[in-house]
């Protein structure tokens, strides 16, 4: 019998008897951490990965393990430039491959950036809420049509959703005062409610949609956070946890991140994960309201799984983007 998998499990140890030979799968955020761990894990069992970055160069240099693991197996990895935070670049990317017509089995919505100070995309959004989440958004509806009968969409969340739901009135900032882990919360929640959205929009097409938590990972996405910054968190959560009755927060490795992710993409049932929340390769507890919990805990917020938040949102989204999807 197969050992269940759990927070320790690895992308070698989910995939370990699965072949993905014949798999086309999209993965962004392919020039660091995850999801250069992820498209490696890929293309190590066979599936033909397309990945997305913003900075292709980085990107090339990042994945030069992924392309030597694609030989070893035939399979192929191919980038595209991507920039998320460029509703121009989000669709140009999205116009590429809809010509090119290939289908995908798998788009892992992996890229993000993480408690970034103040700022604004091109195109006017809050830097964290219209790059984590506009910008996967326009990008994966418009490539939509691509994915096949009985494919999948993974969106990467974090636990830092309980930080904050999203605030359609003022999704900018423009009458809040900002706060960057708020700003984060806002973003991750959109995450997990597009999932659930397009979870229901596309599932009686045989597409399923999940979103999910790959853990603490020392990554590039804390690179924004100042000096001092992340052991400060890490002691308040561990006093926190501590009083909460919680064993000891542990950070992952980065094949451990990237497990749940795999796991919800191309292991688990679609039906069991669709529409839902994941972390650890499980389908994550609902949080009872009145909780109190950290943000780095176990579960997630009944707020982020709404199915009326979650049409809220996508109706916001269209008409902050000026595009609607169907």
């Amino acid at each position: 019998m197969a050992a269940k998998l759990g927070a320790k499990s690895t992308t070698e140890e989910v995939l370990a008897t699965v072949d993905l030979k014949g798999n086309r799968i999209l993965v962004t955020g392919v020039s660091a951490g995850l999801g250069v761990e992820t498209a490696r894990a890929l293309v190590a069992h066979g599936a033909d990965v397309v990945g997305a970055a913003r900075d292709l160069d980085k990107a090339k240099r990042a994945t030069s393990e992924v392309s030597q693991a694609a030989a070893e197996t035939g399979a192929s990895l191919e980038l595209i430039e991507l920039d998320l935070a460029s509703l121009k670049s989000v669709r140009a990317a999205g116009d590429k491959l809809v010509s090119d017509g290939r289908s995908f089995d798998v788009i892992i919505a992996n890229a993000g950036v993480m408690a970034t100070p103040f700022g604004k995309t091109v195109d006017g959004f809050e830097t964290q809420f219209g790059t984590n989440h506009l910008g996967h958004f326009v990008f994966v509806n418009r490539i939509a049509k691509l994915i096949k009968h009985g494919g999948r969409l993974v969106n990467l969340s974090s636990s830092g959703h309980r930080f904050s739901n999203v605030d359609l009135d003022d999704p900018n900032f423009e009458t809040t005062p900002y706060d960057p882990f708020v700003a984060y919360g806002r973003s991750k929640t959109a995450n997990i409610l597009f999932a659930v959205e397009f979870d229901r929009r596309h599932r009686d097409r045989g597409v399923r949609a999940t979103a999910v938590h790959p853990g603490g990972i020392m990554t590039e996405l804390s690179r924004h956070m100042p000096d001092g910054a992340i052991d400060a968190w890490i002691q308040q959560i561990q006093e926190q946890r501590a009083a909460a009755g919680e064993p000891p927060f542990e950070f992952k490795s980065i094949p451990q991140g990237a497990a749940t992710s795999i796991w919800a993409g191309v292991v688990a049932n679609a039906d069991e994960v669709g529409g839902r929340y994941c972390e650890d390769c499980q389908v994550a507890e609902l949080i009872p309201a009145d909780s109190q919990v950290s943000a780095i805990s176990r579960g997630v917020r009944g707020y982020a799984l709404d199915a009326e938040n979650a049409k809220a949102l996508w109706k916001k989204s269209e008409e902050l983007v000026g595009e609607a999807f169907a």
